[in-house]
């Protein structure tokens, strides 16, 4: 009998301790420069993770009003959310602002790895963004890097 209460008591399990949600007021939120792969102008702030590392990660960007992001892409899914002002994004490898889809507080955007896509920024407008990492960005011209430029 002993052998089968020693199984039993293996078998067990412990109770796990309960998860603790992550909580984050908007005052909270720490904003510096943004990272040298964006363009000049950008206010950047990390809500969860590293986006440096591989794990899920979590940004808000705050763009001035006209900020632009050139044609680029990235080797993962990037989820976009408005928090405030209004955002159009396009896809493809030329700029078409006809062609761009406004998004203003709320919406939300998928762009696929390797999409090919480009924004702007009509307003202050503060943007959420998710996904895993690493974090990567390629432009699709190379003179419009950042990395290639030196910023003001």
């Amino acid at each position: 009998m002993r052998p089968i209460t020693a199984i039993l008591l293996c078998c067990v399990a412990v109770p796990a301790a309960p998860a603790v949600a992550q909580v984050q007021s908007a005052a909270a939120v720490k904003w510096g420069p943004g990272p040298d792969f964006l363009p000049h102008g950008a206010r950047f702030a990390v809500v969860q993770g590293d986006p440096s590392k591989s794990g899920v990660y979590t940004i808000r960007l705050r763009l001035p009003d006209h900020y632009r992001f050139p044609p680029h892409f990235h080797p993962t899914d990037e989820g976009v959310t408005v928090l405030a002002g209004t955002f159009l994004v396009g896809m493809g490898d030329t700029v078409n602002m006809r062609k761009a889809q406004r998004l203003t507080a709320g919406g939300f955007i998928i762009a696929p790895a390797d999409a090919h896509h480009y924004a702007t920024a009509r307003g202050v407008t503060v943007l959420q963004v998710s996904g895993e990492g690493p974090f990567a960005i390629t432009y699709v011209k190379d003179t419009d890097d950042p990395r290639h430029k030196s910023k003001p």
